[in-house]
């Protein structure tokens, strides 16, 4: 388990005891382990985000309480049994893994309720059972009344401290960034004919292995590129076919890589492939020549959306005043999705907390537009912020056969030309920034992104 040093969790805890004003006791619930199809058959196990930034230890059966009368900072635990012992060999006591994230009170998980009894309570909203269930247990309260009784004031103020990346957060998503780079030159080395879709998901997972690291998220391996999260790993690779990939490693810390190529399975794209491709990574250019602090995120978005209408419209796809179509939603025929995310512990950072406060505010309201309402952030970027910039195109038969027979987008949209179109696929392109005060720089190792830095990779692989 590593961990930052003990300054960086005291200092955490610190700032956020300063950040909440009033009284009561802050409580952070660690994850469970969760079984797949019998008790001790676990999933893979992940600690929850927010309890990772301030307490550190990636552990199942613990959790922990701030005091904001006393100050007061525990964490409940117990110590491992000879008969848990037995099947897990000696462990380190409460008390060892307490000191190395700065708590040195440790107590029994079964006296969490004298902590709480008669006590304002602030909780974050559950997104697990277990948390509604052990909430619910330990406060005396009804389901109904738990999911509704989560705290605005400590959610806010956990969001507007985990937003901020640190010097030492940046590190380590530089390392998970580059591991996450170097998956990616893998599949893009390895592709062939041939192969199942499968396989490049296996060699993915390889890299991660090699490198003592988890996948940060489950990885999007697909020809089929138009359905945005495709987890079926059946097909077979084919000539002419272009293979979608978007995945990403935690680093040693837990933090999330996220990038996304698309690439041919033959040595060049074809010129339908290159073309669309062209267009997608000028979008990825624009919006991420655009990222500065005090810019809204949406209005980025907006930008790449209209340069992707532009591109269209060179091809022949796409009609009419770019502005005007974007305005009118006619770009979501082929972007349905947002251009980005922020990134840090969570591969959609805090999206648990919820995406109206992590990535809007009260004055500016997440729209419920087709489209928009999947940008999981739109207000002003700040320094510190990581975010992905990944805009796509993604042909989707069913979509221009909706809006086809309705009618719609009928000025933007060249619908004879789309039709020779509606077996292409989806291409997106995607990459990871953190906000500087001069605009955004790179995380990771630079990885091929334009056509020919592909195509050159891909002749070299197959030559």
């Amino acid at each position: 388990m590593k961990l930052f040093s003990p300054n960086t969790y005291i200092n955490r805890r610190s700032t956020l005891k300063t950040g909440i004003e009033g009284s009561g006791v802050l409580l952070f619930l660690g994850n469970e382990e969760a079984s797949i199809n019998f008790k001790d058959n676990w999933y893979h196990y992940r600690q929850d985000s927010t309890f990772l930034y301030y307490f550190g230890l990636s552990m199942p059966g613990i959790h922990a309480l701030i005091d904001l009368d006393s100050g007061e900072e525990i964490i409940f635990g117990d110590d491992l049994t000879i008969d848990q012992i037995v099947w897990t060999g000696a462990q380190p006591k409460m008390a060892e893994l307490g000191a190395k994230v700065g708590i040195d009170k440790i107590q029994s998980i079964s006296s969490m309720s004298r902590y709480v009894t008669n006590r304002k309570v602030h909780y974050l909203p559950g997104y697990r059972a277990d948390h509604t269930l052990f909430l619910s247990k330990l406060l005396k309260g009804t389901r109904g009344e738990i999911e509704k009784g989560s705290s605005s004031r400590f959610l806010k103020a956990v969001i507007l401290q985990r937003s901020i990346k640190t010097t030492e957060e940046i590190t380590t998503l530089h390392e998970a960034a580059s591991l996450t780079s170097k998956m990616h030159l893998m599949l893009m080395q390895s592709a062939r004919a041939g192969l199942k879709e499968f396989e490049m998901v296996a060699l993915a997972q390889k890299v991660a292995m090699d490198h003592e690291a988890q996948l940060s998220f489950q990885p999007i391996v697909t020809t089929n590129g138009q359905t945005l999260h495709n987890h079926f790993y059946g097909n077979t690779l084919k000539s002419g076919d272009l293979l979608l990939c978007d995945l990403g490693a935690e680093s040693s810390l837990l933090y999330a890589g996220d990038m996304t190529r698309t690439f041919p399975v033959d040595r060049t794209f074809t010129t339908k492939q290159k073309e669309l491709y062209d267009v997608v990574y000028r979008a990825h250019q624009i919006a991420i020549r655009a990222l500065r602090p005090g810019i809204h995120f949406l209005d980025i978005h907006l930008l790449a959306a209209q340069t992707l209408v532009q591109g269209l419209s060179e091809i022949g796809l796409m009609k009419g005043d770019p502005g005007a179509a974007v305005a009118a939603g006619a770009h979501t025929m082929f972007f349905q999705c947002g251009l980005g995310h922020m990134l840090g512990l969570d591969v959609h950072d805090m999206e648990n907390l919820g995406e109206e406060y992590v990535g809007y505010h009260e004055n500016l309201i997440k729209s419920t537009q087709f489209g928009l309402k999947s940008l999981r952030l739109g207000k002003a970027l700040e320094v510190g912020y990581v975010v992905t910039v990944e805009p796509g195109i993604y042909i989707i038969p069913e979509l221009i056969d909706m809006n086809k027979s309705s009618g719609k987008y009928i000025d933007f949209i060249n619908y004879d030309l789309l039709e020779k179109y509606r077996h292409f696929g989806g291409i997106r392109v995607e990459d990871d920034f953190v906000i500087t005060p001069e605009g955004a720089t790179l995380l990771g190792t630079p990885l091929a992104a334009s056509s020919d830095e592909i195509e050159f990779i891909r002749q070299a692989a197959l030559s």
